[in-house]
Parts: C-alpha cells; structure tokens; sequence
C-alpha cells in the first residue's frame, strides 16, 4: 500500500503545532508497518539551513491556479527512511511566517494543486492521498473534478483528516473564479452559507473523513463544538471516524531527554522527579520546596483552552492552598496579564514565561506533579499524553481527546483526574481532589507508576490508520 500525505507543515521541517507532530511521526509510524508513505509539504524560506542543505532539486514544472500557471520546483529529502517532498515557490512561500497572510487562500490552493500534479513527475501513484485540515481541502476536490479520471491517476483514493475544525478556510465567492478555477457546475462542491469553504469541499468530495480522536468525531456533529458545518458533517456521518493521534515516545522521554536535570525511568521516578522538580523551581524563581505540590501549564494562552476557568479560581486556589503554578505560553493580551498580576500577587506561587521555550516545557512535564489541561474544546491534545509519559498527573474536562485518553483515578484505575462540565469550580473540585491524593503518598507513588506506563506511542494509532485505508481502499 502506498500512501501520499499532504501537510502544510511536518517536522523535522517545519511546525507551528499538533499537526506539524502528527505530520512528523505518523508516516514514520507507517513506514515501520510497511506502508510507503511520503509526505508533500510546501518549500517554506524559514526551514533552517541544515535541512535544505541535504534536499536535492528534482526538477520544476508549472501548475494552474485558476486562470494562470505559477512555476512549482519539486525538492526531496529524506527523514527517518521517509521520503519527503517540498513545493518551492517563491512567491508564495518566501515569508516570515507560515500562516497569516492576505493570499492564504491563493497559496494553498496552489499547494493542493501543486501535491497531485507533481505525482507523475516523481513517478509516485499512490493508493490512497491523506489532506489534512483546511490548508490541503482543495487536493481532494481537485482530485474529483480535475483528476479522477484521467487514466494515470483512475483509482486512486482520499481521506481527509480535520484536526481543528474553527479553521475551515473561508472566503468569498469571488475565488471559485479569481484563485480556485473551478468550472461552474462544480462550484456548489465549496460553497457553504453563501461563501467558499475549503474543508466543506473536502468532505463532500473525499472518501474518508477523520478527526483526530473518537470523541471530537462525536463532538463536531454538535453545533456547539462545529463552527457551522454540523449540518454538511450530519449528511456525510456515513464517511465520519475518530483516530486518536499518538505521541513521539523516542522524542518525550524522561529516560533520554538532555533538556531535564536528570533523567529516570518508572522504576526511579520518585528520585528523579524530585531532582526535576528543584531544577523547574530555580528556573521559574520559585522557591525550591520538595513539600509542595507544583501544577505545570503549557499552552497557548487563548480562551478555547479553559483560561476562563483558571481566571475564575485561581486567586481562591493560592490563597487557599499550599501550591505552586508554573506556567510556559502566549497569547491573548487578557491572560498574559492576568497571570503576571498573579504571580506578582504570589510570587512564592506562581511564576509565568511569557513565549514558548521548548526546553522550559520540557523541564514542566518532568518537574511538575501534577497537568491542568481544563480546554474548552481539544480536537486530541497532546500535551496530556506528554505529561503521562514523564509521570505528571493531567487534570483535565472530558472533552474531544483527553476524554479518551485521560481517565478519573478516582475509581482506583484511572491514569489523572478529569470533570465534565466547562465550569470553574468543577474545574477547582477536580484539583483539590488532585491535590488531596498528591498527599496520599502510597496511592500517589502507585498513580504516577500506572502514568507511566499509559502507551499513546504512534504504533496503536498507525495501525488503525493502515485499517481504515484498506477499509477505503475495498470500497
């Protein structure tokens, strides 16, 4: 079986967050189930030297956008045995930054092109091409209307996989003509309340259509949860599944990570997270107690993640209750402030560091006991799969991916601590439950070991990918 998967970012490359993880290890993860899988992203100018200096050039062609034709040079590399494929044009991809722009609808729509025209020049067919999200939704309907049946590509198959489904791609109709080319009797396959929607097209044209957990797939038949497109979700269920995204176990592991302290195992976690814990303590400038339990946070500071939870609760919490907060992220103005009064306020409490620093996040998962995750809505998350691996307990509200994948230990089984409704004071009985068994040491000690050893490696989710594709491709 030979699979295409078209990304608008992958590491090692590029990524600006979940997918560029999932993009980075699942074709890896299917490459060791031998699946020949390669990967299609675009030739960003911010990719770091290092790794364009080991792409060679294949060769360049030209690809429609719309009305005119836009050159298209075609870069390989290889990764971890995966063969990857990079779009460069200039035009389009020489920016400071990857998303954000006034033509990214242009520049992606020229990339969804670009993925299924380079195909017969590399001399790649595949059996099934995987898009993802909003930035490749044009590849499958260009593939129905364009591709399909010109005899080089007959039989192929495409799935589309929605990680965040608020980012749909949305436009006006003036791009059917200006940017997308469609010929007029396809143009209803995009059009959505009277606009251009780039997802919308892709479910109504792929043959699959995945999200990244079973509960989101649930979720987004719901309008509360699907930003206006439940009612084209709710006529294409038949075509709807769930796959819970997995984690990079090489990439997060206490054993060999060198960006913590010291590193341990399930068998010495005790001893090595109290090492992690002063190490996060001297480097948050809090005061380096073994007494105290530390709750770590990162994340985006944007309201769908639960900020407006943790602003209602949190003065009532530290001064209630011996703890500490260490916090890593960005965002809205509102929560940056927010959380820097706090930690003015207590500053033996809570220490924040305004950005994203990867090696501090690190030193979070290890240092930290327990993870408070308390999102609105979280397509999978995997910032709880992370915390598990390195023995930090998650706190989070059963929604979309830490619904399946975090469970309450109150009944002795359980792998965290977990509460149902979007409310602040569930939201603070689900930590001082957490907090309270933080000082039940015997049942501590035996829930952070039962943490560890929780398996969200890629391996259990690759191998429901390879049985969904060969469930698409017999169809």
């Amino acid at each position: 079986m030979k699979v295409l998967y078209v990304t608008s970012e992958a590491l090692p490359f590029m990524a600006s967050g979940g997918l560029g993880d999932v993009a980075g290890s699942l074709p890896q993860a299917l490459r060791k189930r031998l699946i020949g899988c390669r990967v299609v992203m675009p030739m960003y100018d911010t990719i770091k030297e290092e790794l364009k200096s080991k792409m060679t050039f294949v060769t360049n062609i030209s690809v429609p956008v719309a009305w005119r034709r836009q050159y298209c040079g075609i870069f390989q590399a290889k990764h971890e045995g995966v063969i990857y494929y990079l779009i460069d044009n200039q035009y389009y991809f020489k920016r400071d930054t990857i998303y954000g722009h006034y033509d990214d609808a242009e520049r992606f729509t020229f990339f969804a092109r670009a993925a299924l025209e380079i195909l017969p020049v590399v001399d790649f067919k595949p059996d099934i091409i995987h898009c993802n999200d909003w930035q490749t939704a044009l590849t499958p309907v260009f593939y129905s209307t364009f591709y399909s049946k010109d005899p080089w590509y007959q039989g192929i198959k495409t799935v589309f996989t929605i990680h965040n489904i608020q980012y749909q791609g949305t436009y006006g109709m003036e791009l059917v003509n200006d940017v997308i080319g469609l010929n007029p009797a396809d143009t209803s396959i995009v059009e959505y309340d009277g606009d251009v929607n780039f997802m919308k097209g892709a479910i109504e044209c792929s043959n699959k259509v995945t999200t990244v957990s079973p509960s989101y797939a649930n979720e987004i038949l719901d309008p509360w949860y699907s930003h206006g497109l439940d009612t084209i979700l709710k006529e294409r269920q038949w075509k709807l599944q769930g796959i819970l995204n997995g984690i990079d176990i090489i990439n997060y592991n206490p054993e060999t990570d060198p960006n913590i302290a010291v590193n341990y195992t399930v068998k010495d976690v005790k001893k090595g997270k109290a090492e992690c814990k002063k190490q996060l303590q001297e480097n948050m400038g809090l005061p380096q107690r073994e007494d105290v339990p530390i709750i770590g946070l990162v994340s985006r500071l944007v309201s769908h993640k639960g900020l407006d939870l943790i602003k209602g609760i949190l003065d009532e919490l530290l001064a209630t209750t011996d703890v500490q907060v260490a916090i890593v992220g960005s965002g809205d103005w509102q929560y940056e402030n927010f959380f820097k009064e706090m930690a003015d306020k207590y500053p033996d409490k809570l220490a924040i560091r305004i950005g994203f620093v990867p090696s501090l996040a690190r030193k979070i998962y290890a240092g930290a006991d327990l993870f408070l995750m308390p999102s609105k809505s979280e397509p999978c998350g995997l910032s709880q799969m992370v915390a598990l691996r390195y023995g930090t307990v998650p706190i989070v509200r059963e929604t979309g991916g830490l619904r399946d994948s975090i469970t309450d230990s109150g009944d002795g089984e359980g792998n965290g601590f977990t509460f149902k409704t979007y409310n602040a004071h569930d939201m603070l009985g689900a930590i001082r439950r957490s907090l309270d068994a933080y000082w039940n040491r015997d049942y501590w000690d035996t829930l952070v070991i039962r943490a560890m050893e929780c398996d969200f490696s890629w391996g259990k989710s690759a191998n429901e990918y390879i049985k969904m594709y060969k469930q698409v491709i017999k169809e």
